[in-house]
């Protein structure tokens, strides 16, 4: 039952990741604020660009790992994948201009991440349906 309810957040997390990157592409300014940082560089998305898509391939590889039931492949995606929101917490929480709040959906990926990722490194893969 915890590995069924760890490979539907996974899949939940992909779909977010998608969309959080997706919003990168589209919607520069408005991500890059709820992200936690400030940035203009007088109409250079650069950033965001490269963001986005890291993120919408982030995204994509979570949901095609659980729809191929490669569950031993999505652990070892999301525990090392750690580091990703990890890094982006750091960047985010050495700006002045932040605090805590900023932090927390870092926070929330951190430990989604390294729990969801330990779990399922922790099962046996099995041939049963999920």
């Amino acid at each position: 039952m915890t590995q069924k309810i760890s490979i539907a957040i996974a899949f939940l997390t992909g779909l977010g990741m998608i969309f959080i990157g997706t919003r990168f592409l589209l919607a520069p300014e408005i991500a890059t604020a709820g992200y936690g940082i400030h940035f203009n560089a007088h109409g250079d998305y650069s950033f965001d660009y490269i963001k986005g898509i890291r993120d919408v391939f982030s995204g994509l590889l979570m949901c095609i790992f659980v729809l191929t039931r490669q569950t031993k492949a999505l652990g070892i995606t999301l525990a090392v994948g750690t580091i990703i929101p990890t890094t982006d917490m750091l960047i985010v929480l050495n700006k002045d201009y932040n605090g805590i709040a900023q932090a927390i959906p870092h926070i929330t990926a951190i430990i989604i991440c390294a729990a969801v990722g330990t779990i399922l490194l922790t099962y046996k893969t099995s041939n049963k349906a999920i």
